[in-house]
């Protein structure tokens, strides 16, 4: 499972500005905002924006900046595999060590829509074990026992929210790197790189080659 939620692109018009630096070509610029206040490439804009976008990472250096934030929900084990990305990547997490025993266990906190009727079996004897710890925790924090034994018997399941910001050369590194990977968590967080602002034109930059 892994859900995204809260997303923004930022620095888009900053960006595209950066690209013209170069050739002092400023005066050419015919972007604007729309109503609804979204900065619209204009079809000068966007063409140079794709030719740099296709030409290299040495020369589509303005993707670096083109900001994006989202808050993510998924397992520790897709958390684990997403780390690999921590070039020009920054994440904020839900903390497991301060607030695990902030609330009742139960099987939504983890991702469990792949496994069968065992795997679901054996999760719930997990999530007893791990409620009854929590319990004991509860009615006596002095006794570090019951927390050490929910730290370290959290199954890799254990969803977490992290509040993540990266930029469009990360994404473009992400999604060619992941959009076939195995695990489906992957897959949704292709779908929604395909659904940013510009992403058919500037993230999907080997497909159009």
């Amino acid at each position: 499972m892994l859900k995204t939620e809260r997303s923004a692109v930022m620095n888009l018009e900053g960006a595209i500005r950066g690209a013209r630096n170069p050739m002092n070509s400023w005066s050419k610029m015919d972007s604007y905002y729309d109503e609804q206040g979204n900065f619209v490439l204009g079809p000068n804009d966007l063409d140079l924006a794709k030719r740099l976008a296709h030409a290299g990472s040495d020369h589509r250096k303005y993707l670096r900046q083109i900001f994006v934030t989202v808050d993510i929900t998924a397992p520790l084990y897709w958390w684990k595999e997403f780390d690999t990305y921590k070039v020009g990547t920054t994440a904020n997490s839900t903390s497991t060590m301060h607030k695990i025993h902030a609330k009742e266990f139960s099987r939504e906190d983890f991702s469990c829509d792949r496994m069968d009727e065992g795997g679901l079996a054996l999760l719930d004897n997990v999530i007893a074990y791990l409620e009854s710890e929590r319990q004991k925790f509860l009615a006596d924090k002095d006794d570090k026992q019951p927390w050490h034994n929910m730290i370290q018997t959290l199954p890799s399941s254990y969803n977490q929210m992290r509040t993540v910001t990266l930029n469009y050369e990360n994404l473009i590194n992400i999604y060619y790197a992941r959009r076939n990977h195995k695990l489906a968590e992957w897959h949704v967080l292709c779908d929604w790189i395909l659904s940013l602002p510009y992403a058919r034109e500037l993230i999907c930059v080997k497909d159009e080659k």
